[in-house]
């Protein structure tokens, strides 16, 4: 177990952080949006979706409804691998989004990811 010091966030905060800031990407909306939703000031926000500052229990129950999704969104994902990583980056999300936007049928958009698979397995093959 790793000894976390005062300055240092915690990996769960981090966690917690970035899927705040992906679903609020998600979303389109701001920082300063979410901040006024919030009774909050968007460098708070930005605090939080860094995990530099925790997230109390009722303020995550607050961020879910805003955000549009159960508390346990935000715990999703927690332990990841290189294979596993969320996403976290502005390519990343237009990947995502993009894929859910297709108006292909389940068949094609399963085809787009194995294609984004199969490249990224042969990036890492050089």
């Amino acid at each position: 177990m790793t000894k976390r010091t005062k300055k240092s966030p915690d990996q769960t905060d981090k966690n917690v952080g970035a899927r705040v800031r992906m679903r609020r990407m998600m979303l389109g909306i701001s920082q300063d949006f979410l901040g006024k939703q919030l009774g909050l000031t968007f460098q708070q926000v930005q605090k939080y979706e860094k995990g530099v500052n925790r997230i109390g229990a009722s303020r995550l129950q607050h961020l879910a409804r805003i955000l549009g999704v159960s508390e346990l969104f935000f715990f999703e994902g927690g332990r990841t691998t290189k294979r596993g990583e969320r996403v976290q980056n502005a390519v990343g999300l237009r990947l995502v989004k993009g894929v859910r936007q297709h108006p292909g049928e389940a068949n094609s958009k399963a085809a787009i990811v194995g294609l984004v698979e199969a490249l990224a397995e042969d990036g890492e093959a050089d």
